[in-house]
């Protein structure tokens, strides 16, 4: 497989970077295997997380390598960025039938966990979920992370979530 324009994507991550971002996120939005299989493109899941994030990698160690006008070198990191699905696990899809879900929980975990095992091949520094619309979604992305780690017996990076919060009691967007 051939990720084409990564020239180009090493030139806007490095953009970002000398305008003053200290942390870039992989360019993967909703590249996982559970979107990508409208595509048929589920088994490439892998291969672009880590292409995404050895492109991000490359320009963050570039720039990080660069002197300000102080003689100060900053040190930039990569996010790999861990997007929603277009599924969600609390709310059924099908009005006439409330209980109903177009996706498990466990498939949920083994797609997040699938896109994790790319962006560290890649060399990404931290772990972002995010933009989960779906509580349930986000729990499951937490819990790929934990097994993640623990599995490969590998030392867990920094998670960052996001999220929306949208009223006074802090209930998050579902559905």
């Amino acid at each position: 497989m051939k990720i084409s324009k990564q020239d180009v994507v090493v030139e806007i991550h490095e953009k970002y970077l000398r305008a003053g971002a200290d942390i870039i996120e992989t360019n993967t939005f909703n590249e996982q295997s559970i979107s990508q299989s409208y595509y048929d493109l589920e088994s490439w899941v892998y291969e672009i997380k880590k292409q995404a994030s050895v492109l991000a990698r490359q320009a963050a160690d570039k720039v990080s390598e660069e002197e300000d006008e102080d003689g100060v070198k900053r040190w930039s990191l990569v996010a790999g960025a861990i997007g929603p699905t277009n599924r969600t696990a609390s709310v059924s899809p099908k009005v006439e039938d409330p209980a109903f879900r177009n996706v498990t929980y466990m498939e949920l975990v083994e797609s997040y966990k699938e896109q994790m095992a790319g962006l560290v091949a890649g060399g990404c520094h931290i772990i972002f979920i995010e933009t989960i619309f779906d509580s349930l979604n986000a729990r499951a992305a937490i819990y790929a992370y934990i097994e993640f780690f623990e599995e490969l017996g590998l030392p867990k990076l920094p998670l960052f979530i996001s999220g929306t919060i949208i009223d006074a009691a802090g209930r998050s967007l579902s559905g």
